[in-house]
């Protein structure tokens, strides 16, 4: 599908946010991201402790993030924790801005129209 963008939402930096933005489009992942962001690296069990979702399922959910950059694991000894990549949030966060900025300049041009202004 090929829609017309303006350039700056052509960047490679709006592509490589698409990831980011499918792996967050589910709600347990996003509820993943949101407890890492809150209280640092965890381990499954930890991530896992007090919910129904079995360890198997968070493990499958971590991977989508970590694809998209979103997570990474790290050894603590014997121990895998897994942590937050603040800085594809940051990317993302960026790309929405653009599409902030392309709105907020379509509606006022829309606006200048409605009113007959220039």
């Amino acid at each position: 599908m090929s829609l017309r963008v303006s350039a700056p939402l052509r960047s490679a930096g709006f592509r490589n946010a698409a990831p980011v933005f499918a792996a967050l489009g589910d709600e347990t992942r996003l509820r993943l991201v949101a407890f890492l962001c809150s209280s640092g690296a965890k381990s499954i069990a930890q991530l896992t402790s007090g919910t129904d979702i079995t360890r198997q399922a968070v493990t499958k959910h971590l991977q989508v993030l970590a694809s998209a950059g979103l997570v990474r694991d790290v050894r603590a000894g014997r121990e895998r924790l897994w942590e937050l990549e603040p800085e594809r949030i940051e990317e993302a966060r960026r790309s929405l801005e653009l599409i902030e900025q392309q709105w907020d300049h379509a509606l006022g041009k829309l606006k200048r129209a409605v009113e007959g202004t220039p």
